[in-house]
């Protein structure tokens, strides 16, 4: 089993990024899916989960301005991160509890400029 990232980039304050990340390989069942951040030196926070009945949970300080969702048929989660500012700047990570174990992606980076 594998999660493969995308979707990070540059973009100005104020604007918009979609994040998406793709299980693939063995799969049988995804119980849980998720987004976390981390910044240098610091530790991997929840950004946003969704679980296989489709309820989320957000980290209270983002929910107002991300989305989290997923594409059961693609195996496939996405983070909606609308009015980005430079505080959100930082490496972002997908992972997935698939078939009774947890998986990480490579984690993508989203720079926010001032």
């Amino acid at each position: 089993v594998q999660l493969q990232a995308s979707g990070g980039g540059l973009v100005q304050a104020g604007g918009s990024l979609r994040l998406s990340c793709a299980a693939s390989g063995s799969i049988f069942s995804i119980a849980r899916m998720a987004w976390y951040r981390q910044a240098p030196g610091k530790q991997r926070d929840l950004v946003a989960d969704i679980r296989s009945t489709g309820r989320t949970e957000y980290a209270d300080s983002l929910k107002d301005r991300f989305t989290i969702s997923r594409d059961n048929a693609k195996n496939t989660v996405y983070l909606q991160m609308n009015n980005l500012n430079p505080e959100d700047t930082t490496v972002y990570y997908c992972s997935a509890y698939i078939n009774f174990a947890t998986y990480w992606g490579q984690g993508t980076q989203v720079t926010v400029s001032s």
